[in-house]
């Protein structure tokens, strides 16, 4: 344990980018930083987020101590304090950088740190409640949830978990739910309209998909000026006459399902007003639900089943999609959507409390307790059997969270049957079934318990005279 007096040397701690950090990229995906919006980097360090940001039109300036202390500090839409508050030792200054940050968002303070599963890449001695580095700077590690909560205790607002390490506050608890919607509800997808009757096929494939009309509020713009010259009555006639009603029942039970889905994560993470909820949630509700307490009460009971082991246990064997262990269900990010409501919600959860990684293939959902991972296979698409990279796990019960990277691994763990962890209308599915099937005719799965690694899966390639190019198993030719 450190003992002596220090006086950090903060700047030390900035370096220089050449693209966009972690904090700032996740904030463009989100779509809370876009032209038009004005972004402040309160404590930029050497300024590589401003730069960037600028060079994608965004209207972005910098303060630093250090480096920019003649920026004029004023309020704008969107605040990054990205990778500050791990470098500060003093807990009343943290939380009082974390609270001027605040009061400068108008719109949404997008607040990051290093995690606790990153000790291994600091060298240091304990000093008070972090750690003292080899280059005399200070880290405090955050836990994933921990982080979360610091900034809730300190904004006095729910927070939300946008990827570990990457929390979202946001001054408007609307604001707060649009962002929710956007991650649980998939985003209206107009068909392109050049006059009236292209631009009632579009509504028509949207009432199709969604199960409701639109509001003209919900058209786009160009598209609700060609329609402007019908009635209403008129619009929906033709709609009716065109629009395949199976498809409208289907949409309209999907729409249902997302809107209990949405429901209850926001209860997950605290619920608001009905005049809160999104426009579209809004109409959804009106559309599918006798009334706004009636879609609460059935997505309250939703997420009651969530602590229902058997319950969840029967819907990983009902599940259409997934490859389901002794230990859980696996599935990939493509099929995600195509699981049981109740497991969708299990996904959502843990992502809003800790955070889904940016980059991840596979979710596996455990039905011994409640965990989930987003395990990254980068090469899933091109690899017949891809290897791991790493692991991000988040226990729904203690809400601590665990990382794991297999990049200098030697003896990597690796997928095999990859069609199961997919939907069965994939279209990759009837190639790699054909994989599938070669190598059990030849014998591979016969162990299974040695072939999870990659060392084991070439040993058994080599006894049974098989190797592969691509997708395909072929004899393996002598040297």
């Amino acid at each position: 344990m450190v003992q002596q007096a220090w006086s950090s040397n903060r700047r030390l701690t900035a370096i220089s980018r050449a693209s966009l950090s972690v904090p700032a990229r996740q904030a463009v995906i989100d779509k809370q930083v876009f032209p038009g919006r004005t972004v402040l980097d309160y404590g930029c360090g050497r300024g590589g987020d401003v730069r960037a940001l600028q060079q994608l039109d965004c209207q972005a300036v910098g303060w630093d101590p250090f480096y920019s202390p003649e920026t004029r500090l004023e309020p704008a839409d969107v605040v990054l304090l990205t990778y500050v508050l791990n470098v500060i030792e003093d807990p009343q200054e943290r939380r009082k950088t974390l609270g001027a940050a605040w009061n400068l968002a108008r719109t949404v303070l997008v607040a990051s740190a290093r995690l606790t599963w990153e000790r291994s890449k600091v060298r240091g001695e304990e000093f008070g409640d972090g750690l003292l580095t080899s280059r005399q700077t200070f880290q405090h590690l955050f836990g994933a949830s921990e982080l979360r909560s610091y900034v809730e205790e300190t904004t006095g607002v729910r927070a939300v978990s946008a990827a570990p390490g990457v929390v979202y506050a946001f001054k408007d608890e609307t604001a707060r739910l649009s962002y929710l919607a956007q991650r649980i509800v998939p985003d209206a997808v107009w068909l392109a309209s050049e006059d009236t009757a292209s631009a009632i096929a579009a509504v028509v494939d949207y009432v199709e998909r969604r199960g409701r009309l639109p509001r003209m509020e919900e058209v786009p713009r160009p598209m609700a000026e060609l329609l402007g010259h019908l009635r209403p009555n008129e619009l929906r006639r033709l709609v009716r006459d065109s629009a395949d009603q199976s498809k409208v029942e289907e949409g309209g039970k999907r729409s249902t399902l997302n809107t209990l889905l949405f429901l209850a994560v926001e209860l997950f993470n605290g619920r608001g007003p009905f005049s809160s909820l999104p426009l579209s949630i809004q109409l959804d509700v009106r559309a599918f639900f006798s009334s706004y307490k009636e879609a609460c009460q059935r997505s309250d009971r939703l997420l009651l089943k969530l602590r229902d082991g058997t319950y969840v246990r029967g819907a990983m064997n009902a599940s259409v999609v997934g490859k389901l262990t002794p230990t859980a269900l696996y599935v990939h990010r493509r099929a995600l959507d195509h699981m049981p409501t109740i497991l969708r919600l299990y996904e959502h959860c843990a992502a809003i409390a800790a955070g889904r990684p940016p980059q991840w293939t596979v979710a596996k959902l455990r039905h011994q307790g409640r965990a989930v991972s987003w395990l990254d296979y980068p090469d899933f698409d091109t690899d017949p059997h891809p290897r791991i990279l790493s692991s991000y796990q988040v226990d729904l019960k203690t809400l601590e969270t665990s990382h794991t990277s297999y990049a200098n691994s030697h003896n990597r763990p690796l997928l095999h049957r990859k069609h199961e962890f997919l939907a069965p209308d994939d279209p990759d599915v009837e190639k790699y079934q054909r994989l599938t099937a070669a190598e059990a005719r030849a014998g591979l799965y016969e162990s299974p318990h040695l072939i999870g690694t990659e060392n084991g899966w070439e040993a058994e390639l080599i006894r049974c005279g098989r190797e592969l190019r691509g997708h395909r198993l072929v004899r393996r030719t002598r040297q």
